[in-house]
């Protein structure tokens, strides 16, 4: 019977969008801080290179009066619906039991099953892995391009500095990825403040500039957007194209949502991020208007000449915030997959023993380290590596507007006029700028896009090729009743000791059991057969975690569920089922694990090539021993040879 077989708790909001929580305002402003220090670092820096790319370059306009407020035009509206409107408003609602991002928003969209009684369709799940990938190369791109456009504010001090850029730049990089194993704690404290610091001295530069030509206000009108956009024909999917880079960033604040919280988030974004924004933007577009010789690099002719080292540093550091940012996320991101099914195990680091979220993944660290290189070194100049940023960025937008469609309907249960009318207006957006970006696919847009269809081809196979390796040992489960009628009849020996079968279905006696048995011909006198499940939860209580079921004949069935945020330990399982009434001390047992050798000419239908491929990365994945905290010492590994 079972001693515990409550599920994951927590409430399932399939209603409409929960109200704002009131936070208690001691405990609120700390996480305003550290959501300056972390969520808005990618939008952040973002005045770089933004304007820069609309007016210099292959493709930029001239900086005559009229473009100029139609671009800053452009600028104000863009931000004020694509974050304010669309994210702040209305998606950072879609929460899974408070954690954001696109995997996230799948579960959301999961919780509730349609008419037909089914749960998501297939394309749902694959639409949503595309979006995943996409965000996988943004986080390629993002460090390499934020880093290097601060850099290159060092030839604008001086053309003597030139050739150093790229050098320094990649100096900056292999630190910033070298400290990745120290984790992030004790920087964390320091990031706010330094990005206190830079919007700070975003609003102050752009303000001077603005007092100056504040003509340049006009902007605010939307009618300013609206004339340029129609006047300048298709000349205006370039500039849009240079527009978006001021949006970029966005993603971050709903995948980070879990670390802070909607209120903190909406606060430090209208209170600091969003003013200082429009400021520099505007301040900007009042330097062009006098000086628009400028086009090259109008933020950095903003600074005083005796402060512009002092910039540089400061953008320097406001991009490694930004760049750690993004790979902070791929971290996170990460696990969510493999906790999902959909990536192999890899190794997570643990950085923290006060914040669960802060993990280290060496193997996708160094995998984007080399990636960022590669690129900086690839393009050169951050304003060819703008051509290659924003098309994943925008694919991942449209993703995520279609999803929260899907919400507002399954789970929120919207009228579909309602729902479709928000789409809508999301969509005509999000194409838009998906259209414009697009333009740049042969000047560099085509990298991130590359990067997505190899990670969503390594995703979906790993799934598929587990879907199919799980079908066929569940044709080979024998039924518990069966087993333990047979080990009766034979009179089976039983040694004393417990002896733990790792097992994916819980209903069953898994094949390395039987395997064992009819080799050794005898059985430890307690068998625990231990299941080890996800949940699309991002976190589950300790208390909801573990169901323990004795079955007779010193058999036990032991099952434990975790969120995708969170990463299983075998020996804890252990230990905590002395709670449920059954004392195991995790010294003295002994595990089973089995050890496929897996040969890519069964009759599964998989493709032959992905076989091959599914089978390269399983002999690559990290092992079930290092990856469930099992000491090696107490593993015995039985070896299986499957046919895919």
């Amino acid at each position: 019977m079972a001693q515990d077989s409550t599920s994951a708790g927590g409430a399932d909001p399939t209603g409409p969008p929960p109200t704002e929580s009131s936070e208690p305002q001691e405990k609120l402003w700390p996480l305003v801080l550290a959501a300056l220090g972390v969520v808005y670092g990618d939008i952040g820096t973002s005045p770089l290179y933004a304007i820069k790319l609309c007016f210099s370059g292959h493709h930029g306009i001239s900086p005559s009066e009229e473009n100029i407020i139609g671009v800053m035009s452009l600028v104000f509206w863009s931000v004020s619906f694509v974050v304010a409107f669309k994210y702040l408003w209305f998606v950072l609602r879609a929460d899974n039991h408070g954690e954001g991002g696109i995997l996230a928003l799948l579960a959301v969209a999961s919780r509730r099953k349609d008419r037909t009684g089914n749960g998501p369709p297939t394309a749902m799940i694959i639409l949503v892995l595309f979006g995943a990938a996409l965000l996988f190369g943004d986080g390629i791109i993002t460090p390499a391009i934020s880093v290097l456009s601060a850099v290159e504010g060092l030839s604008v001090a001086t053309k003597a500095a030139e050739p150093y850029v790229l050098p320094i730049t990649t100096g900056i990089l292999l630190a910033l990825f070298l400290i990745q194993k120290k984790g992030t704690g004790n920087i964390g404290r320091v990031f706010g403040v330094v990005m206190i610091v830079w919007f700070s001295s975003l609003a102050v530069i752009g303000l001077a500039h603005i007092l100056r030509h504040p003509h340049v206000l006009r902007a605010i009108h939307p009618l300013y957007a609206v004339e340029f956009v129609t006047r300048s024909g298709s000349a205006v999917l370039w500039v849009l194209g240079g527009v978006f880079l001021c949006v970029t960033g966005t993603e971050a604040m709903y995948a980070d949502m879990g670390h802070f919280g909607r209120p903190a988030i909406r606060r430090g974004w209208f209170g600091l991020v969003m003013p200082s924004l429009v400021l520099n933007y505007f301040g900007q577009g009042a330097l062009l208007l006098g000086h628009p010789e400028y086009a090259e690099s109008p933020f950095y002719y903003m600074v005083p000449r005796w402060g512009l080292y002092p910039m540089v540093v400061l953008a320097t550091a406001a991009t490694i915030i930004a760049s750690q940012a993004l790979i902070s996320g791929a971290f996170s991101l990460n696990r969510q997959a493999m906790q999902l099914g959909y990536c192999p195990r890899l190794t997570v680091v643990h950085t923290s023993s006060a914040h669960e979220g802060q993990i280290y993944i060496p193997e996708v660290n160094w995998t984007l380290m080399v990636s960022c290189i590669a690129l900086v070194w690839g393009f050169r100049t951050s304003e060819n590596l703008a051509a290659a940023y924003g098309i994943a960025v925008t694919g991942d937008m449209v993703i995520t507007t279609c999803m929260f469609y899907v919400v507002t309907r399954r789970t929120w249960d919207w009228a579909w006029w309602r729902a479709a009318m928000l789409a809508a207006a999301f969509l005509a957006v999000d194409l838009t700028f998906l259209t414009a970006n697009s333009l740049k696919f042969f000047q560099g847009g085509w990298a991130p896009i590359l990067m997505a269809l190899c990670i969503f081809t390594l995703m979906t196979t790993w799934k598929d090729g587990r879907k199919r390796l799980a079908k066929h040992f569940a044709a080979k489960i024998m039924p518990l009743e069966e087993f333990l009628k047979k080990i009766t009849e034979r009179k089976t020996p039983r040694v004393p000791g417990t002896a733990v079968f790792l097992t994916a279905n819980p209903t069953g006696v898994p094949p390395i059991l039987v395997h064992h048995w009819e080799h050794i011909g005898s059985l430890h006198e307690r068998i625990v057969l231990l299941s080890i499940m996800g949940s699309n939860v991002p976190r589950v209580a300790a208390k909801h975690r573990l169901a323990v079921r004795d079955i007779g004949q010193g058999f036990h069935q032991v099952s434990s569920v975790y969120g995708y945020m969170q990463t299983p330990n075998v020996p804890v399982v252990l230990q905590s089922c002395e709670y449920l009434g059954l004392p195991i001390d995790p010294k003295t047992v002994t595990y089973f694990l089995g050890r496929e050798t897996l040969m890519p000419y069964g009759r599964s239908g998989m493709p032959y090539w992905r076989k091959v491929l599914f089978i390269l990365i399983s002999r690559n994945s990290r092992s079930a021993t290092a990856y469930f905290g099992i000491p090696a010492g107490q593993v015995e590994e039985l070896g299986m040879q499957v046919e895919l």
